[in-house]
């Protein structure tokens, strides 16, 4: 260790040393149009040793060259190119301003070119080079050339992050409710009570300009933040009318057999269009009573085909998108701007694979079973997006809608509650979700001063979201191939009503920024506001179907809901509210925050960026206990907290095409509403996920270290190391229950973690090796971490853990992502770009184990896909595709640590196939 850090000090040394015999070049950039104002991205070009360099966001450019007179170039797409020869002495700094105007360019084609440049993949590295903070982006044109259709998909594209099934992402080992999503800066809420971020998967690639991941802490993002912060910014406007229209088939998904709800086999469930008609009846009303149904309410209610599934097949996976978007040049320098987007797509989706839990402190299995899911899933999604601009003041009005529906069929075949002589007993699940976000914004940007010295900015969002799960429902039995033997009773014919409802999400900033000092060094500094008031609450009721008389009898499996209507309709069989007092919680959650943040230049080496953060938090949980009677007082639970989070970001620019960067901040870490609510949510199998009222945030204490090195505006290579210090981290164990009485996995906070990890990413031209490979590039970037939790088992909770130290619960040790990209032209019109895009991540803790039995890991899990993009011509693009073409399982397996005795033969408890994907998407510009 004692060598690494001498040669690492050597490094930094030599390096400097080395650059005090140069002299430095220097200056902003500006644009004659804009009367004066900074000029990013533009090409600063020494023709004597043909180096080159870009200006920054605010328009200023940095480059090192040795003793002697040059020539120097400045140039941008859509301006006429200046020259100006300068003389470089050894140890000084020159400065050397420019101003580039239009000249015979029309203003129009300034516009759009210019625009366009802030989703390229050159103008990303770019400002990611010249960020202060540690961040990375992914734009428009990246995701484009890697076919990916979704914000979740594009990035994982970017170091350290990872996509695991139905969990959303994990960045930089942790798990979703580490981290934090902003839409154009603005916080925003999930759709999901399950998810701290909605599900980014929802996201079409259409309604993104850039993507933006930020691994350090600043104090004008949330301090909700550990893992990482997404900044999704919405396109800039250019004008495009395209439209999409795509299909898909995955092996062993489509074009085969398939089961659907009968009421999701008709026109409105292909649109995912069902969710009103399997609302809870009416006859129930608005406050669980014990209410009874009679056979004619029964009818009306459910009609006569409720229970039954349509046994039919799985067409292609399909797609549909439309985007409009024009910009119109006013007088006296106004703009006019609007961007609308449509996209629906539908996906069938199979697996099967064993599903098993096992008992806690006996070492055999609770549940022993084969599950086999039919899944249809539908997404719609829309974009409105309108912006006004003058000289000093730019506003922007967006609304976006999106609507997630699966319809889902269930069989799980074998034995619950240790009873493993039972082994051909069914549970069939029938469950339709549906979630709604709509989300609206308005943002504001206002120059008070005409040098924009002094400027303001504000910004304000609605969100409204639902999710819920109406009339998921189950059917027990024992299976004899396409029948069912089946008695009433126990929690045969249970039904569920879930619905989370997001009464007002609101969220706010308001920002002000001074900016002082010479051209060369702006300085700035910034003093915000922002809150955000989350009003939220859950309703689960449950119904059962009771007897009056015992009845056994066998029926088609996929009809059977003539059998439940004719004992419904003649007195063996109702169905009876059971609700509990504790059917109803609600959440409010009010956040106000106060910030400043102070950027400045020291010389022309440093950077930095310091400020404070406090965040001023007041929660209430309302909620009743089972046995509270349904009208009875809310008990509250309560938490108000001030937290106090200083950051440090700085930059040591020790020459024109590398830095060094270090961080230093403390966030905390709010819990997901499903962990922390006090609701019970029951699965089919009898397993159940419980939240935890008593849950205390966590409290982070974050460092970073950072190398970059750009050798070009098109290559990267960087290394850094990373440390986190978390109090009280929130984590996923198993609940102790009396013997096969059903696995409850809940959360807890453990005492303390400690983390330290290291990435390294690689951005490359294979050109480097030979001229030959001149179309080849390669990406490649990996994330190393070691975690350790301390456990103090004396505390209430903690009895049962089975060591004072293990591993932290949803990270993994480390994960790679790579990309080989290949560019080649048919023709000048015709261009194509292929890709090879692989991603694969190691072992992690899914849930912690205890009374002997070890933890359960999801195994690592690779993913290897093809992308082919071709521009056939300026109005034409097709995309073809193959996801997953390595086809591993998916699974989750307990430890081989476990202290007890295991009698099972299988470690296996949750293990399916994906299948392969090809898909071919027809894009025309109109």
């Amino acid at each position: 260790m004692k060598n690494i850090k001498l040669i690492v000090s050597a490094f930094f040394f030599v390096t400097i040393a080395i650059a005090q015999t140069k002299g430095t070049l220097t200056g902003i950039i500006t644009d004659k149009e804009s009367n004066n104002a900074p000029l990013p991205f533009a090409n600063v070009f020494v023709k004597e040793t043909r180096n080159s360099t870009t200006s920054n966001e605010i328009g200023k450019y940095l480059i090192e060259l040795n003793p002697g007179t040059y020539v120097i170039q400045f140039s941008s797409v859509g301006y006429e190119s200046f020259e100006k020869t300068v003389t470089i002495n050894a140890g000084e700094i020159t400065t050397l301003n420019c101003t580039l105007g239009s000249g015979n360019y029309t203003l129009k084609d300034v516009v759009v070119k210019a625009t366009a440049s802030r989703e390229k993949e050159t103008a990303i590295l770019l400002d990611q080079k010249n960020a202060v903070v540690i961040k990375q982006s992914i734009g428009a044109q990246e995701m484009s050339r890697k076919g990916i259709s979704d914000v979740e998909e594009g990035l994982t594209k970017i170091t350290g992050i990872t996509k695991v099934d139905g969990r959303g992402l994990f960045i930089r080992g942790l798990e979703d409710r580490y981290n934090n999503l902003l839409i154009n800066d603005l916080q925003s809420p999930s759709n999901s009570p399950f998810k701290k971020i909605i599900p980014l998967d929802l996201f079409p690639t259409d309604v993104v300009g850039i993507l933006n991941v930020y691994k350090t802490f600043n104090p004008n993002i949330s301090g909700d933040f550990a893992g990482a912060t997404v900044n999704i910014e919405t396109p800039q406007p250019k004008n495009i009318t395209k439209l999409n229209i795509g299909f898909g088939y995955t092996t062993n998904n489509n074009l085969r057999d398939f089961l659907l709800s009968h009421d999701a086999n008709s026109s409105k469930g292909k649109l995912g269009l069902i969710g009103d008609d399997r609302a809870i009846p009416d006859a129930f009303g608005s406050v669980p009573n014990g209410t009874k149904l009679s056979p004619s309410q029964y009818e009306e209610a459910y009609g006569k085909n409720n229970w039954d599934v349509a046994s039919t097949n799985s067409p292609l996976n399909s797609s549909i998108g439309f985007l409009h978007a024009q910009k119109f040049k006013l007088e006296k320098e106004r703009n006019f701007s609007y961007i609308m987007s449509f996209n629906f797509d539908n996906n069938y989706v199979y697996n099967e694979g064993v599903d098993r839990t096992f008992n806690l402190g006996q070492g055999n299995y609770d549940n022993n079973l084969y599950t086999t899911q039919y899944s249809y899933q539908t997404t719609l999604s829309g974009l409105l997006g309108l912006n006004y601009k003058t000289k000093r003041l730019s506003t922007s009005l967006n609304s976006m809608i999106i609507k997630a529906t699966e319809s889902k069929i269930q069989d799980q075949l074998g034995y619950t509650n240790s009873l493993a002589n039972q082994t051909n007993n069914l549970i069939r699940m029938n469950q339709y979700e549906e979630s709604i976000y709509w989300n609206n914004q308005l943002l504001a940007d206002y120059k008070i001063t005409e040098d924009a010295k002094h400027t303001i900015k504000a910004g304000g969002a609605y969100v409204s979201t639902s999710f819920q799960q109406p009339d998921r429902k189950f059917l027990l039995g024992v299976k004899n191939e396409n029948d069912i033997n089946m008695s009433y009773g126990g929690n045969n014919l249970n039904r569920q009503y879930l619905d989370i409802k997001g009464n007002f999400y609101f969220s706010s900033f308001l920002e002000y920024n001074l900016k002082f000092g010479s051209k060369e060094k702006n300085n700035n500094l910034s003093i915000g506001y922002n809150s955000f008031l989350n009003d939220m609450q859950s309703s689960y009721r449950f119904l059962s179907g009771k007897k009056n008389i015992e009845k056994n009898y066998t029926a088609n499996l996929n009809s059977i809901s003539s059998s439940i209507n004719d004992d419904i309709n003649n007195g063996i069989l109702y169905v009876q509210e059971e609700s509990n007092g504790d059917y109803k919680v609600k959440l409010n959650q009010f956040v106000n925050v106060g910030y400043f943040n102070l950027f400045m230049n020291f010389g022309e080496k440093w950077d930095i960026n310091a400020g404070l953060r406090a965040e001023n938090s007041t929660r209430e949980i309302k909620y009743r206990e089972q046995g509270d009677p349904f009208g009875s007082a809310y008990r509250l639970k309560s938490d108000d907290k001030l937290d106090i989070l200083p950051s440090i970001n700085a930059k040591y620019l020790l020459n024109d095409n590398s830095n060094l960067r270090v961080s230093l901040a403390k966030t905390i870490t709010r819990p997901v509403a499903m962990e922390l609510l006090p609701i019970n949510y029951i699965n089919a199998d009898g397993t159940s996920e419980s939240g935890n009222p008593n849950l205390l945030n966590s409290e982070n204490y974050n460092v970073d270290f950072k190398y970059e090195l750009f050798p070009n505006n098109k290559e990267l290579f960087a290394v850094g190391v990373f440390g986190k210090m978390i109090n009280n981290p929130i984590e996923r164990v198993f609940k102790p229950t009396a013997n096969s009485g059903g696995q409850i996995t809940t959360f807890k906070n453990s005492e303390e973690a400690i983390i330290f990890g290291a990435e390294i990413e690689m951005l490359f031209q294979l050109s480097r090796i030979h001229e030959s490979l001149s179309n080849f590039s390669w990406g490649f970037n990996t994330s190393l971490m070691s975690t350790d939790v301390t456990i103090d088992i004396t505390k209430i909770g903690n009895e049962l853990e089975n060591t004072k130290n293990r591993a932290l619960q949803g990270a993994s040790n480390w994960l790679i992502n790579s990309d080989l990209k290949y560019d080649f032209n048919i023709n000048k019109d015709w261009k194509n770009s292929m890709s090879l895009v692989y991603n694969v991540y190691g072992d992690r803790i899914f849930a912690v184990g205890s009374s002997g039995i070890d933890h359960i890991y999801e195994k690592s899990f690779s993913k290897l896909d093809f992308i082919w993009t071709n521009t056939i011509s300026k109005n034409i693009e097709v995309k073809f595709a193959i996801d997953n073409i390595l086809n591993p399982s998916y699974k989750k397996e307990l430890g081989s640590e476990s202290t007890l005795n295991i009698t099972e033969d299988s470690l296996i408890v949750r293990e399916y196939k994906r299948g392969v994907g090809f898909s071919i998407n027809l894009g025309y510009t109109f």
